[in-house]
């Protein structure tokens, strides 16, 4: 193993001698920097060093006509530095090499493991092979950077909104800190970690109005759909979403104490609905058909509806609400609640919410109860203020029924 200080002309004219498959030369410039020179011409670049337990390991550096004689050494330190902080770069590399691409671990690890608690795992499938796979399942779990997250994102934005471009975001943290729980090999850490949500301005104003209800209610009763008037009703006095009444059970209500049990829930989890006095009258109104499970089932099958779309919109159409979307029963239920006075923590535990930042998305004051508390502070003044202000009789008349 001859040891002599390497050159650019060295490298290129050094041969294997006659016999032999192989020789290998060190370089007394950089230490632990070797050149294995075989029978066949070809020079490659390894760095020799001490591993764990003392163990001798040679970890491939580079093909001599791919690399030069100074990026070998610049590599060869940089490596040696690793090694110095008690980083095995040998066993980097073996595991950058088991590294699985993105759509081997979304669709052979990420969807299996959440399809067993997250009732919406349909929709990160689809999230992913709509945006996401076309540009990054081909690449290695390690080799995505955050730089093709922020081209990903910025070319998201221009066709989405930004809470469309923040679920996809979170869908991409979620599962790279899956990665790292799971020690995946390669990934040491999170390229979306650090990069900001986008502001959403988008709260929801659209909810029914008392006039509106009515009306509604109204086309309810001629709807072709004979379970309609029951099941529109419901969500609006429960505040339930559609897929949860779509799919309840007899057996989930206990009348006598007044509570509906929700298993079907969007975090997957069981929650208990109190029952109003609209609510339970609206079951009782539901024809029941002995020997089905199903309160609002298809009479026709029996089962759930799978979808009731059309109906809804022939009913909202005819009510002149086109505009109103069947998830806006349940802003509007909301809005009903906050504008009599239910404090915001009601109104998160009666529609589930785990955050109350979600709930204020449903709080929409109405003008009259808004222009009811403004007055509150007139009334709290005694309108001592009000005679510095020149007024007419029949207006002064109006500031006194107000204080």
């Amino acid at each position: 193993m001859p040891k002599l200080r390497f050159t650019s002309q060295f490298v290129k004219t050094a041969i294997c001698p006659q016999g032999s498959r192989k020789i290998l030369f060190f370089d007394t410039d950089c230490k632990g920097l070797m050149l294995e020179v075989r029978a066949t011409s070809t020079a490659t670049y390894y760095l020799r060093y001490q591993g764990k337990q003392g163990k001798t390991q040679l970890l491939k550096i580079g093909d001599s006509r791919d690399i030069s004689l100074a990026q070998a050494r610049q590599l060869a330190d940089k490596l040696r530095n690793q090694i110095a902080m008690g980083i095995d770069p040998k066993r980097e590399a073996n595991a950058a090499k088991n590294c699985p691409t993105l759509s081997s671990f979304v669709l052979g690890q990420y969807i299996p493991y959440v399809k067993g608690y997250k009732k919406s795992w349909a929709g990160d499938l689809a999230l992913y092979k709509n945006h996401v796979e076309r540009h990054w399942g081909h690449k290695h779990l390690d080799e995505i950077t955050k730089a093709d997250l922020i081209t990903l994102l910025s070319r998201h934005q221009t066709t989405h909104a930004p809470g469309s471009c923040n679920r996809l975001l979170i869908l991409l943290r979620y599962m790279f800190n899956l990665t790292l729980k799971w020690e995946t090999p390669g990934i040491s850490k999170n390229p979306t970690a650090g990069y900001p949500l986008l502001k959403e301005d988008n709260l929801m104003s659209r909810y029914l109005t008392t006039e509106e209800a009515q009306r509604l209610y109204v086309c309810l009763l001629k709807s072709e759909n004979p379970m309609l008037q029951y099941i529109v009703p419901m969500l609006l006095v429960t505040g339930a979403r559609k897929r949860e009444v779509l799919d309840a059970r007899w057996e989930d209500f206990d009348l006598d104490r007044r509570s509906w049990r929700i298993h079907t829930t969007k975090l997957g989890k069981a929650r208990h609905v109190p029952l109003s006095d609209g609510a339970i009258s609206v079951l009782q109104a539901v024809p029941q058909t002995e020997g089905c499970p199903w309160v609002f089932a298809n009479p026709k099958t029996q089962k759930p509806y799978v979808a009731i779309h059309c109906s809804w919109d022939t009913v909202r159409t005819a009510a002149g609400l086109a505009d109103v979307r069947m998830h806006d029963l349940r802003h509007s239920f909301a809005s009903f609640l906050v504008n009599a006075g239910r404090t915001l923590y009601e109104v998160q535990h009666l529609l589930g919410h785990t955050q109350i930042k979600t709930t204020q998305r449903y709080s929409h004051l109405s003008q009259h109860t808004l222009l009811d508390a403004s007055n509150a502070a007139t009334r709290a003044v005694g309108g001592m203020f009000l005679p510095m202000v020149s007024v007419s009789p029949a207006t002064q008349v109006q500031f006194d029924s107000v204080i």
